[in-house]
């Protein structure tokens, strides 16, 4: 058991778990959130050709990292993550692959800049091959969510390729990509996570 509030990482455990909750909790509450449903809800012949692409190349990515989380005795939840930042520090991309004990399935969730035209679903491309549409599901002051269920076979694909292309349509309906490097992708899931979190959650 980690000893609560005695190192910088119990911090930042807790800092994770109150954004965790936070998200799901401020979400539904959000005039953004309705919106991106709204939206996301639509008929997918709403979704419209981009006029053009762009390659996003000011984006950094670091490692990926396995953190888990074990809040008052729930089942534990495990978050394989990478970051992208751009030259500003800011965060540009962060994607997770999302894992519970006891769960049958993953999920995928994304964040990205707000201004994106939310009737397009995020698009992620391993190695030019299989792709996984990811719909938007709510907007923040700062960063739009895409999520749903991870496909397996998508997983699987994830860990033995090399990029991961994220695909994304702006404002201006010009397709902005960026490629996630997937080298340390299969390592980091299957490892031992990075660090292990316990917390009890007062309810």
């Amino acid at each position: 058991m980690i000893n609560a509030a005695s190192t910088p990482w119990d911090r930042y455990a807790r800092a994770c778990l109150s954004i965790l909750f936070a998200v799901v909790i401020a979400g539904p509450a959000s005039v953004r959130n309705v919106a991106a449903q709204k939206q996301a809800r639509e008929p997918k012949s709403a979704q419209i050709a981009p006029r053009g692409q762009r390659e996003a190349k000011d984006i950094t990515y670091g490692d990926w990292q396995k953190l888990c989380f074990k809040p008052g005795g729930a089942p534990t939840l495990c978050r394989t993550s990478i970051t992208g930042k751009f030259p500003t520090g800011q965060i540009a991309v962060r994607l997770d692959l999302i894992e519970r004990d006891g769960d049958r399935t993953a999920r995928l969730q994304l964040f990205v800049p707000v201004g994106m035209y939310l009737k397009q679903p995020a698009k992620l491309t391993v190695d030019q091959g299989g792709s996984q549409l990811v719909p938007y599901t709510w907007c923040l002051t700062n960063a739009c969510i895409a999520a749903d269920v991870a496909d397996p076979r998508f997983v699987t694909a994830m860990e033995s390729g090399k990029a991961l292309v994220l695909e994304v349509v702006d404002s201006s309906l010009l397709a902005v990509t960026t490629s996630l490097p997937l080298a340390q992708f299969a390592s980091a899931h299957k490892g031992a996570p990075a660090k292990t979190f316990e917390q009890d959650i007062d309810e």
